[in-house]
């Protein structure tokens, strides 16, 4: 800018003005600076998070100090499973326990495994399928479940049903704690 008012000063017969000695810092570095520094910030607190899968609990010691001690199950894990219109032999309520696994469900270990294996560090392993994805227009059938209880300390209500291919997946994630809907019936 400074160079085209230095060519419209010279036609003119006047000299340009003259330039400032001081340099202003550009906000466009200064917003990445800000923007680097808040980031490395926020890196360096989740890697002094805890590395289990699960928070742990706070306990006091003998000398009433604070003592935090990571626990890999929490024995709280209690899920009630409300299966309707899969067919004959699927329907029904069961109650599931995990750590050690027990309840009226068919199948607790294999229910606590398939949970077990969905759980995630920041994520809800029941979480429902996200908007906006892509998912085939298929239709797995009436067969829908809710699922509630408290898993890893947390309260669950989560909904199932097979109304497209994401809905289907995310059900067939959750098998055996969701029945096997491609295998027959028992009558």
């Amino acid at each position: 800018m400074s160079q085209v008012i230095s060519q419209f000063a010279r036609r003119a017969g006047r000299q340009a003005p003259p330039r400032p000695q001081t340099r202003r810092p550009r906000p466009v570095l200064r917003r990445l600076l800000v923007t680097a520094a808040s980031s490395l910030t926020a890196a360096a607190s989740l890697a002094a998070g805890p590395s289990t899968a699960y928070a742990s609990p706070v306990t006091a010691a003998p000398a009433a100090t604070q003592v935090t001690r990571p626990v890999a199950h929490h024995s709280g894990d209690h899920l009630t499973v409300t299966v309707r219109n899969a067919g004959r032999g699927r329907d029904g309520t069961f109650q599931l326990s995990c750590h050690p696994g027990g309840g009226s469900h068919p199948d607790p270990e294999g229910a606590c495994a398939a949970v077990e294996r969905n759980t995630r560090w920041g994520q809800d392993a029941f979480a429902p399928a996200g908007r906006g994805g892509v998912c085939t227009m298929q239709y797995g059938g009436p067969a829908t479940a809710r699922v509630t209880g408290v898993w890893a300390g947390r309260p669950v209500d989560a909904r199932y049903d097979r109304r497209d291919g994401c809905a289907i997946a995310r059900w067939d994630r959750m098998v055996p704690l969701l029945p096997d809907l491609g295998a027959p019936a028992s009558p």
